[in-house]
This record gives C-alpha cells, sequence and structure tokens, in this order.
C-alpha cells in the first residue's frame, strides 16, 4: 500500500490586526432591581479589568443612567435596558440603552427636590457623556459616559 502524507499545515502567522477591546454587555428588565444589579455587575466587571480605581465612580454613573433608563422603560413596549461597558485606548466607555423614544430630559431640581439631578451628575462625574438615538431603525436611545482609565505597565490586562 503506497504511503499517504496529509498536506503540511502552514505555520501560523502572527496577528496583524489590533485585538479587539474589552467589551461586556448586561440585559436588564425595567425593574427596581435593575440599579443595583447594574452596579454590582459594574463593580465586578472593573475588577476582572484591574480598573478598581475607576468603581466608585463608574458605578454611580451605572447607577444613574441605569435608573433614568429603567424609570422611562417601564411604560415602553420592550421593557429592559441593554447596559455595556468597553475598555479601549485608555478609556472605559459605558453606555445604557434603552428602547423610549426621545431625547433624555436634564432637569432643574430645587435645593428641596429629592430628585433631578442625575444627568448633571453624570456630566460632572464622567471625562465625556453624551447620547444618541438609535440607528437599526427601532425606538430608543444610548445615553454613555466616559472615564479615562490610567493603566499601569505593571498591571497589565489580560482578558481571558
Amino acid at each position: 500500500m503506497p504511503a499517504r502524507t496529509a498536506p503540511r499545515a502552514p505555520a501560523e502567522q502572527p496577528c496583524s490586526r489590533r485585538p479587539r477591546p474589552p467589551r461586556a454587555f448586561l440585559d436588564l428588565g425595567a425593574v427596581l432591581t435593575a440599579p443595583g444589579c447594574a452596579r454590582a455587575w459594574t463593580r465586578e466587571i472593573l475588577w476582572e479589568w484591574v480598573l478598581t480605581g475607576l468603581s466608585d465612580r463608574a458605578e454611580l454613573i451605572v447607577s444613574e443612567l441605569t435608573t433614568n433608563a429603567m424609570l422611562a422603560s417601564r411604560r415602553a413596549v420592550r421593557p429592559f435596558i441593554r447596559l455595556i461597558l468597553t475598555l479601549d485606548q485608555g478609556e472605559l466607555a459605558i453606555l445604557v440603552r434603552d428602547y423610549c423614544p426621545g431625547a433624555p430630559q436634564p432637569r432643574h431640581p430645587g435645593e428641596e427636590d429629592e430628585n433631578g439631578r442625575g444627568l448633571f451628575l453624570v456630566e460632572t462625574m464622567s471625562d465625556r457623556s453624551g447620547w444618541y438615538p438609535a440607528d437599526e431603525g427601532t425606538t430608543g436611545k444610548t445615553v454613555w459616559a466616559a472615564l479615562k482609565a490610567l493603566l499601569h505597565a505593571s498591571a497589565p490586562l489580560e482578558i481571558g
């Protein structure tokens, strides 16, 4: 019987593309426990990404954006929201997607008002923030904030 050899596989070439930045997302129902779940999840993701120094600010921003989306979404046809965290080029982006029409409306609360300061807090605590409408033909919007993430050479980011 003649000998057969399998064709030789080409040697692996190093990837010339830039690795994809870390990205995580969490879908939540528009329920009262959503902001607390979003904060705890954010804390865990930032621990995994070796960014615990950003946890306090990030959790406050996540809480405010998730609360706003949850309150607006309770009356929506699609009563859920999506929280997305990304880390790219030294910046943590926090995005909250809902399916409610209209732009976020900052309020101007009086000194005695207990609510209405969320978007002001997000603007103050973040390096940049904003919103954009849904672009895939559905109603809704994404409200976002970005924080500079100082990555140290002694603590490399390893995402498994």
